[in-house]
């Protein structure tokens, strides 16, 4: 088992791959910290949910193909116990009916081997959003409720009506009080993939936050040098 080492003190979940070829966990993972995530691995279904008791994962890639549990035996397993965890199967086979299995299991997406390292990292960047949205309706901040479905922040019965990039950071870091998220992480989820513009626009948007939004409000984001920032009540 292999757990800690790798999480670069970010605070955010660990993507955990699960395979049983030490090349493949190997490239999965170099992919994914190089697009700024966290990585664990398990040998294998059995590795992994020892490991999901131990440490913070927020999704997992997960082979088809494994000794002791397969994985869709283990999808069919994490959906019972972990059901909020996204799934994302890496295998060799790409017919239909294998995909089916791979859906009927429990996987959220389906990546055939070999594979394009931007299509991996592009697909786990969409299962986190799409979870997130999904599970993470109701954030909290200090004295302020944002409610994302609404994209409204309200103190008792007051409501603040905020541009719409302003909310989404500030409910993105709300959701994860007290962990560092990187800068890659903030503009990914509030600005998309496809954003081509540089990283003084997520600093102006901090800004207008701690300007608009003083200690009264019971919280503060902090600069993490080198990384990022992150929200912690006071």
């Amino acid at each position: 088992m292999r757990i800690g080492s790798d999480k670069k003190g970010t605070g955010v979940g660990a993507i955990l791959v699960i395979d049983d070829d030490p090349h493949i966990r190997e490239l999965v993972q170099a992919l994914l910290r190089g697009a700024g995530f966290a990585a664990l691995e398990a040998a294998d279904g059995r590795e992994a949910f020892r490991i999901l008791g131990e440490a913070q994962v927020d999704l997992c890639v997960v082979d088809a193909m494994m000794p002791h549990m397969d994985g869709a035996a283990f999808c069919r397993a994490a959906r019972r116990y972990y059901p909020d965890l996204p799934l994302l199967m890496l295998t060799a086979k790409g017919q239909l009916g294998d995909k089916v299995s791979g859906f009927d299991a429990g996987a959220d997406d389906y990546l055939v081997k070999p594979f394009e390292g931007l299509e991996l990292v592009v697909r786990v960047r969409a299962l986190l959003r799409r979870y997130r949205k999904v599970v993470e309706q109701v954030a909290r901040a200090g004295v302020l409720t944002l409610d994302n479905a609404s994209h409204l922040a309200s103190v008792g019965d007051g409501r603040l009506n905020l541009p719409l990039k302003e909310f989404g950071l500030l409910f993105f870091l709300a959701s994860h009080k007290g962990r560092t998220l990187t800068r890659t992480q903030l503009l990914d989820e509030v600005w998309g993939l496809d954003f081509d513009g540089n990283e003084r626009t997520l600093d102006v948007h901090i800004n207008r936050l701690r300007d608009r939004f003083g200690p009264t409000t019971g919280f503060r984001i902090v600069t993490v040098r080198g990384l990022g920032y992150r929200l912690e009540d006071l």
